[in-house]
């Protein structure tokens, strides 16, 4: 897909992210934001997935592990055309088919319930497990926070991975080197970060996160026989300047009125 077609769709999933969480009042904000790229790239540039028939035997598998930020994932289904784009005003609201952390069952497009730090993963290699057991042919994708990296199920789950020689497992992750409390490496250090995957056995590599043609690219270089790690760099509240330049506020901060028409201004 062309950079200007990605440009127009993450500009959008970043207007349906902030539309949800002002409506909402729920936190997270910046954390969907970060991901929206990513999840761009990937809804409409590598997996395959129909939203007519969104349990189909052969569908690809998402995973969002880093479950708070799903205001981005419902954004990028609800664009995909999963569910009518009007569902969105619904996010976190009682009785909503949209709640606040994915929950299967509830939710076209949605494979596994998230929001538990670091569970994502082993639920990811499960299923990638799986379909090697069974010669199916799906794809595994799983997007983490680097925060879930603090994680011991993490590191459990990378040897396994690496073990069973999983090649149609990709894990990326959403490194805007932010966590609830303050920056990534003064709560628990992870550098050297690349060189940890790779000597877990993994294919690892490092992007940008908010620049298509290497996320693309990263995502369809073939030729491996082992999991695929995807460090993606990224600025949390992205696309959003007073978001980008304060993010541990807008972790948990919602948007007010005055300030939910000023960032939409941004994403004209």
């Amino acid at each position: 897909m062309k950079k200007s077609n990605y440009q127009e769709i993450s500009r959008e999933i970043r207007r349906s992210i902030l539309l949800q969480h002002f409506l909402s009042k729920e936190s997270h904000v910046g954390s969907a934001l970060s991901c929206a790229d990513i999840l761009t790239v990937l809804y409409f540039g590598f997996l395959k997935v129909t939203p007519k028939k969104p349990q189909a035997p052969g569908r690809d598998r998402f995973i969002l592990s880093k479950g708070h930020a799903v205001a981005a994932l419902y954004a990028i289904l609800a664009e995909k055309g999963f569910f009518p784009k009007k569902m969105l005003e619904t996010f976190c609201q009682n009785d909503s088919l949209l709640p606040g952390h994915s929950t299967k069952g509830f939710t076209p497009g949605v494979e596994v319930s998230t929001g538990g730090l670091g569970h994502g993963l082993p639920m990811g290699i499960g299923m990638a497990l799986a379909a090697k057991q069974d010669n199916k042919k799906f794809k595994v994708v799983v997007l983490m926070s680097d925060g879930e990296c603090n994680e011991g199920t993490t590191w459990e789950s990378a040897l396994f991975a690496a073990h069973h020689q999983l090649d149609n497992l990709t894990v990326i992750i959403d490194y805007n080197g932010q966590q609830g409390l303050g920056e990534s490496e003064k709560i628990m250090k992870n550098k050297p970060f690349l060189q940890k995957w790779k000597a877990f056995g993994w294919k690892a590599t490092q992007i940008n996160g908010h620049n298509y043609h290497q996320i693309e690219k990263a995502l369809t270089s073939m030729g491996i026989k082992r999991p695929r790690v995807i460090i993606a760099k990224t600025k949390k509240g992205k696309g959003i300047s007073f978001m980008e330049k304060d993010p541990l506020t807008w972790h948990y901060k919602n948007p007010n009125q005055e300030q939910y028409h000023s960032a939409l201004k941004e994403l004209l």
